[in-house]
């Protein structure tokens, strides 16, 4: 089988290092294109990858192909390959608010797609991403895509309807949690920590967190009441964040992030 990404910009190359890291595929499977050449020859470099004159040649020998650009990007490349398509390939995209009926009309009413949300954690292969498919790609098919993403973390199939949602809580949050971690950082600095240890402390204490919900599938207020000891610090600091109004700018956060990735 053969793997194509029309871009290879950061989110692509995070999905092919993991890909191979993974033993997905091999090198030699995978091929892409991108109008930046410095960075398709480094990915050349760096993963072994085949690298395509162009977009045509990533179609042409390709059978499951990710439309890898951005957003914007997205209605002039599918005028591009459109003609090109072939009804046994797979076309996978990444960006928000382009739904599956949206890019049937620019790419063909029987094409088979899937629309993926991944977001930037796969640069360390501890990715989440949310996949929907039309009528179109088999269980088999989606079978072999969601293989072939878990080499960069994890992968849920979700209906479309959820897909805007997946980007508020996934593929934006990364975001959140570096503010959240910045501010920790900052806040131990000022109190004399040095800013290398403090952010080494602050990252492994929610990586850590994070990794005890996934793992001991427990309440996430279960686990916040483990750490709340009666008349203790950390309720302290509890008891200032609700008084800021933390979950409640979260919540409203996540809502407008819905909001406008549903006008894209």
């Amino acid at each position: 089988m053969k793997l194509g990404f029309i871009g290879c910009g950061n989110m692509a190359q995070a999905m092919i290092k993991g890909i191979i890291k993974n033993k997905i595929l091999a090198p030699e499977e995978i091929i892409a294109s991108d109008a930046y050449k410095a960075g398709l020859e480094m990915a050349n470099a760096v993963y072994g990858i085949s690298i395509a004159e162009n977009n045509d040649e990533v179609v042409e020998k390709s059978d499951i192909i990710f439309l890898a650009v951005k957003p914007y990007l997205y209605e002039e490349v599918a005028a591009e390959i459109k003609t090109l398509l072939k009804p046994n390939q797979i076309v996978i995209t990444i960006a928000p608010g382009k739904t599956l009926g949206w890019l049937a009309q620019q790419l063909g009413e029987n094409t088979k797609i899937v629309r993926t949300m991944p977001n930037t954690p796969s640069m360390v292969g501890e990715g989440m991403t949310g996949v929907c498919h039309n009528k179109f790609v088999t269980e088999e098919e989606i079978a072999e895509v969601c293989r072939i993403m878990r080499g960069f973390g994890r992968v849920e199939i979700v209906p479309e309807y959820l897909m805007d949602v997946v980007v508020a809580v996934s593929s934006s949050s990364p975001a959140y949690v570096f503010m959240f971690i910045e501010a920790m950082a900052d806040a131990a600095s000022a109190d004399g920590m040095t800013r290398d240890q403090a952010y080494q402390f602050a990252a492994q204490a929610v990586y850590g967190s994070a990794k005890m919900i996934l793992e001991t599938h427990k309440h996430p207020g279960q686990l916040k009441d483990m750490v709340c000891q009666p008349g203790g610090t950390t309720l302290e600091a509890i008891r200032v964040l609700e008084s800021h109004k933390l979950r409640s700018s979260i919540f409203e956060a996540m809502k407008a992030c819905v909001a406008h990735a549903k006008k894209m």
